[in-house]
């Protein structure tokens, strides 16, 4: 089952991770429109999320979305939202602590001394994608849990943590989690979910070679990243801020065109007292 993921502790090297994306996207002669046209791969059936729409990020348990809220992201656990743009959460690049024991044991990432390689902010096991033959195995796991998506009625899937080869001492490339990524997109798209990139500034710019339609961002205004996404994805970007500053600084450059939510950084619901949610 799904848990509210670490908002502010697995941000991309800022204005370094911008530069590098923009300058893959330039290498890799990647257009930033949306892939709708014919001759994109995407099947017809898969819908994007609006631009600029009203947002509300869920994923620590779902409510009545505030009025205004056209596009709501929630763990695949909760039903989507009726009447709106439901984003299904799915933490697919790593073991969540209550399902490390149902992994089998050689799909979990180890180090030269076969010590587990641990995300240590959240306790959870790196899984190993490093060869083709496990990097399908551990999609059909995943994409088992996007095939529950699209059952309840998700419109699109948001799957965490590409940015965990960051996290495995090397042992894990960007090539690796691409590659993976093209596997979920793959299937997303046949069970006509459209799927989005989750933060991973730095990949913005090989979106097309993953399969990606949308971003869903945490911080790229308290970090300055929004201007990749927004290039990579043609404006269809979903941001969650957990500072007053952050949304002041989104909201100043970028108001008008992304979708652009205030949360808490526990994700909490209403009648919390941790609850924020603010859109100014």
């Amino acid at each position: 089952m799904g848990v509210p993921r670490a908002p502010g502790s697995r941000r991309a090297l800022g204005a370094l991770a911008a530069a590098l994306a923009v300058t893959v996207s330039a290498l890799a002669g990647c257009a930033s429109g949306d892939r709708d046209e014919d001759g994109s791969g995407r099947p017809a059936a898969v819908r994007l999320p609006p631009k600029g729409a009203g947002f509300d990020y869920q994923i620590g348990g779902a409510y009545p979305p505030p009025r205004g809220v056209r596009v709501v992201s929630r763990d695949r656990s909760d039903s989507p939202a009726p009447g709106l743009y439901n984003i299904c959460y799915v933490n697919a690049f790593q073991a969540q602590p209550a399902e490390r024991s149902s992994w089998p044991a050689d799909l979990l990432l180890r180090d030269g001394r076969g010590g587990l390689v641990v995300d240590e902010d959240w306790d959870e096991p790196l899984l190993d994608i490093r060869t083709p033959a496990k990097r399908e195995r551990v999609a059909k796991r995943v994409n088992g849990w996007i095939d529950g998506c699209a059952d309840k009625g998700f419109d699109a899937v948001e799957p965490d943590n590409y940015d965990s080869y960051t996290r495995s001492d090397g042992l894990l490339t960007t090539a690796d989690a691409t590659a993976f990524m093209a596997l979920l997109s793959r299937h997303a798209h046949a069970r006509h979910l459209a799927i989005a990139q989750k933060n991973t500034a730095e990949l913005a710019g090989l979106r097309a070679r993953a399969g990606l339609d949308f971003a869903v961002t945490e911080e790229c205004g308290q970090y300055d990243e929004c201007g990749v996404y927004a290039e990579a994805f043609d404006d269809r970007v979903v941001d969650i801020e957990y500072t007053d500053h952050g949304l002041d600084a989104a909201r100043a450059r970028w108001g008008g065109r992304l979708s652009i939510v205030r949360r808490d950084r526990d994700v909490s619901t209403p009648g919390s007292a941790a609850y924020v949610r603010a859109v100014r």
